[in-house]
């Protein structure tokens, strides 16, 4: 298996499972709320209807001359992966809030039991509907993911494997604890998709107008590298600013 190869499979699946700790987290305190049946069927309305989506416009993007589309896809990959490591490196550094499956958890449990019972047709609509938007809306990302990089790599199956098995631990996971997967160190994890997605989207840009990469795939290595080094080092950098801030901030509280 190619470096490229390797790399799409990890970013796949990386990315997968964070959408589908947050789906499940959603599915989860429905369920446990107010019973499994509706969320289940809408779990299931929604996989079909992505299954659908993805049976619709996916043979649309091998229309598109190559070059074209990873231009295309490597800007947009690109533009997402900055906003998923931007703030990974906020949270990295204290400047936002990490995020807390387990808080989202019991938020999301209080709201299910503070709305109303609206059941007709022996279906919990409610429950249905916040369990389908949210399979649907992640899953969504997940599909953009798999078709984007599958394509562009010319290996959807590859693609599609890494999140199929993100998917299958994730899912299993949560029927084994029937809790979020609170203790997934999820900041980590965007971390590395933002610097998988930057990566490949740096990559593709430059190979869609025409140039060719020193080292063909194996520069996949470097630019993941490069980005690396200057995330770690700007999160130290930040973090020193943020403990200077605490610091000035609690003398003069203190002084008042």
């Amino acid at each position: 298996m190619t470096t490229s190869a390797v790399i799409l499979v990890l970013a796949t699946f990386l990315a997968s499972a964070v959408e589908a700790v947050e789906a499940l987290t959603v599915v989860l305190a429905v369920g446990v709320t107010r019973g499994w049946r509706s969320p289940l069927i809408a779990a299931g309305a929604a996989t079909l209807a992505l299954a659908a989506v993805i049976a619709i416009f996916g043979p649309a993007l091998t229309r598109i001359p190559i070059d074209v589309l990873r231009l295309i896809i490597g800007t947009l990959l690109l533009i997402f992966g900055l906003q998923w490591l931007r703030k990974a490196i906020l949270r990295a550094s204290g400047y936002k809030a990490l995020r807390d499956e387990e808080a989202l958890y019991e938020r999301e449990i209080a709201e299910a039991r503070a709305a109303g019972t609206a059941t007709r047709a022996g279906m919990d609509w409610y429950a249905f509907t916040l369990a389908f938007k949210g399979v649907f809306l992640e899953g969504l990302e997940v599909a953009f993911i798999v078709l984007t990089f599958g394509t562009t790599q010319g290996s959807i199956p590859l693609a599609a494997l890494g999140a199929g098995l993100a998917l299958a631990l994730v899912v299993v996971a949560g029927v084994l604890v029937h809790r979020p997967l609170s203790r997934v160190p999820e900041n980590t994890m965007k971390f590395s998709v933002g610097l998988m997605l930057s990566t490949f989207g740096i990559f593709w840009s430059v190979e869609g107008v025409g140039i060719d990469w020193p080292g063909q795939d194996v520069a996949i290595l470097g630019i993941l590298a490069f980005l690396t080094v200057a995330s770690v080092g700007l999160v130290a950098l930040l973090r020193r600013l943020h403990d200077r801030t605490v610091v000035s901030t609690t003398i003069v509280s203190a002084g008042e």
